[in-house]
């Protein structure tokens, strides 16, 4: 029953509401980096970071502001949110990563993912409709080379044949690597093939309309035989915290409003979004955690027992916030929530066992 609870972020650089100016990149990236040490002093158990190359996001390089992270930081989990891997080379992530395991051994895990947004398709010079090929193949080769450390790798349509080079550095234990997924069947359902941990992007509509989606990751695991224990399954989702529930509401609207209006002029699949949309999104049933700490607590806990999650990653903020408030909104976070939220699974496990051994 319990539950790993972190931190995501993509280091957005959105114009704020207070001054109708971005932050740089420069200071985004210097921000990020006391925003995780400041989560690693509050135990939070996580942070991730994304990849993006578009102008509203200042982390381009995940694995670079992770490095810097891992050597400011004593106990925190590092991962990348996602490496996108269709538009990197296999070898290069896992001499990066494996780079970083060395300034903090045991805490580094990739978070594969295709990426949300496909700007690097072209400015890497790939094509868009190997899409889903490029991710395929070029997880597969990642895979390899994480449990051996000579590769033999036939040439493949889209990574070229290694004859029996060694990959280096080396980690003690194969470097964790999950697959970010924003809910597709079919990612799913391979996830679950090959045994990976899955992180699902949480972001829209009712978090409940996921469980048919994780029912069929736990049966075809099961299925091929692969160990679900060692397979957490997570949920990354939208949100903001705030001493006073209703300031966070009302602070939140803006920067969520602003991005969600840029991306529907992007996707043609998207709309606008309307305050009345966002209450939704932000009320008991919707996909934004946003509140004072019970709010989120009691959200997480129900979303997680729901689910059955084993992880959890705030997002926060999705667009830009002033740093002091983002700071804020971690310490409530790290205060309040996660020991709030772990407590309760604690004495749940705990009535568990009781009950079980009553019954026996």
């Amino acid at each position: 029953m319990n539950i790993e609870l972190g931190i995501s972020s993509f280091g957005e650089t959105t114009p704020l509401e207070t001054t109708g100016k971005a932050i740089s990149h420069d200071q985004r990236i210097r921000d990020l980096l006391e925003e995780i040490i400041l989560a690693d002093k509050l135990n939070i158990d996580a942070f991730a970071i994304g990849e993006h190359h578009r102008k509203d996001f200042a982390v381009s390089a995940p694995e670079i502001v992770l490095a810097a992270a891992a050597s400011k930081t004593k106990q925190i989990h590092l991962s990348s949110a996602t490496t996108n891997l269709p538009t990197i080379s296999p070898i290069r992530v896992y001499e990066q990563y494996a780079t970083i395991d060395a300034i903090a051994p045991g805490r580094v895990e990739i978070m594969a993912g295709r990426g949300s947004f496909t700007e690097a398709f072209d400015l890497f010079g790939y094509d868009l409709e190997n899409y889903d090929e490029l991710f395929i193949e070029k997880l597969e080769m990642l895979l390899k080379m994480n449990k051996e450390e000579i590769l033999d790798w036939p040439k493949g349509k889209f990574t070229p044949e290694v004859d029996h080079k060694g990959i280096y550095p080396r980690t003690k234990k194969p470097i964790p690597i999950s697959v970010a997924t924003g809910g597709s069947i079919e990612s799913t359902i391979r996830t679950a093939e090959l045994g990976l941990p899955i992180v699902y992007a949480i972001i829209g509509g009712d978090p409940l309309h996921f469980k048919p989606l994780i029912k069929l990751y736990r049966r075809v695991a099961e299925k091929v035989g692969n160990d679900l224990t060692k397979m957490p399954i997570a949920a990354h989702s939208w949100g903001w915290l705030n001493q006073d529930k209703e300031k966070a509401i009302k602070d939140y609207f803006y920067p969520t409003k602003l991005l969600v209006d840029q991306i529907s002029t992007e996707r043609p699949q998207w709309n606008g979004m309307t305050y009345e949309q966002y209450l939704e999104s932000v009320g008991e049933n919707g996909a934004i955690f946003v509140g004072d700490s019970e709010t989120v607590a009691n959200k997480i806990i129900k979303v997680r027992e729901e689910l059955g999650l084993t992880r959890f990653y705030l997002h926060l903020p999705i667009a830009s916030m002033p740093h002091e408030d983002v700071m804020n909104a971690i310490r409530i976070y790290g205060e309040e929530v996660v020991p709030k939220v772990k407590a309760y699974f604690r004495k749940k496990t705990e009535q568990d066992r009781f009950k079980l051994k009553w019954k026996n």
